[in-house]
Parts: C-alpha cells; sequence; structure tokens
C-alpha cells in the first residue's frame, strides 16, 4: 500500500477556494493547487530551518518563517 504523498488534504483546497468566492472546485483544480501550495510551503521550509540552523536551534520560530518570506 503506497502512502500519500501529499501532506494538504485535498478538501481543505476546495474550503480554501470555496471561501474566496469559488462556486465550484474541480478536482484538477483542487490537485494543482495543493501541489503549488506544498511546493512553495517546501521551499520556505527549507530557508526556515537554514535560518534556525544558522542561529544555533534546532527549533523552526516564527521568525524563522516570516524571515524565509521575505
Amino acid at each position: 500500500m503506497q502512502k500519500n504523498k501529499h501532506v494538504l488534504p485535498a478538501a481543505a483546497m476546495e474550503k480554501l477556494l470555496k471561501k474566496i468566492g469559488a462556486a465550484r472546485v474541480s478536482a484538477d483544480a483542487k490537485e494543482k493547487l495543493r501541489e503549488v501550495l506544498e511546493e512553495i510551503g517546501e521551499e520556505i521550509g527549507e530557508k526556515a530551518i537554514r535560518m534556525a540552523k544558522h542561529a544555533g536551534r534546532k527549533t523552526v520560530k516564527a521568525t524563522d518563517i516570516r524571515e524565509a518570506t521575505k
């Protein structure tokens, strides 16, 4: 049995799009949004981890995330 490769649930993508005004959301739109957001999240996470390590910490803090998004 293959483990799910995604971290974010597709239902959350639909909820997000509906929250900002979409009447309906196709399955492929949910999947594409999930792929894009996970990719962006991974990039930010990697930068934040590097910042935490540079500061001599193992713990990633909100400030690391904030700085990684700049």
